[in-house]
């Protein structure tokens, strides 16, 4: 969807940003909070560099309940990240960046919400070439979803992805209008 390019572009203009999937690679590294009770319930998932992607996955695809079973052990461990940096931070807008902010039921815990997206077709081209993933893998995380229509209603913010300057246009528009509510709050 562009996301992490959005969220750059709002890092570059002052925002304090926290990167749900930044912590989940932590959790998943060596020494990473998630190692020990993931390896309990998939040790094939484990390896000297810490989870491993593509077998998690595997297990995913193979077993219905594997998904929540993770989710029951990394999710609590993100949202105490994510306490530490509102927390911590500096900046009068935190940007948090949760891919599925809505599906995890997030969004009420946030001030406003801006939904980053683009068409479907662009969407799956750039997915599909990162070559991190199978088209089935795709598939499977886009059938867990929100419809992108359903988040864009539920936004406050829409950031269109579909070219740079677009992108770039509609961020300062947000940041403008965000820091305007603020100095008259």
């Amino acid at each position: 969807m562009g996301k992490s390019t959005t969220a750059k572009m709002l890092s570059d203009r002052g925002c304090d940003v926290w990167d749900a999937d930044a912590v989940v690679h932590r959790l998943y590294g060596v020494g990473g909070a998630a190692i020990s009770p993931l390896r309990d319930l998939f040790p094939d998932a484990i390896d000297e560099a810490g989870v491993n992607r593509t077998k998690l996955k595997e297990i995913i695809s193979s077993d219905p309940s594997a998904l929540c079973k993770i989710e029951n052990i990394v999710h609590p461990l993100v949202a105490q990240d994510r306490a530490a940096f509102r927390q911590n931070a500096k900046s009068d807008i935190l940007v948090f960046d949760i891919p599925l902010l809505f599906e995890n039921n997030s969004q009420t815990e946030m001030d406003a919400v801006a939904c980053v997206f683009v068409d479907s077709d662009t969407q799956r081209h750039r997915v599909l070439n990162r070559k991190t993933m199978s088209q089935i893998q795709f598939d499977q995380i886009v059938a867990r979803q929100m419809p992108i229509a359903d988040k864009l209603s539920k936004s406050d913010y829409r950031i269109e992805t579909d070219t740079l300057q677009h992108a770039q246009e509609q961020v300062d528009a947000i940041l403008d209008d965000i820091r305007r509510k603020l100095s008259h709050a």
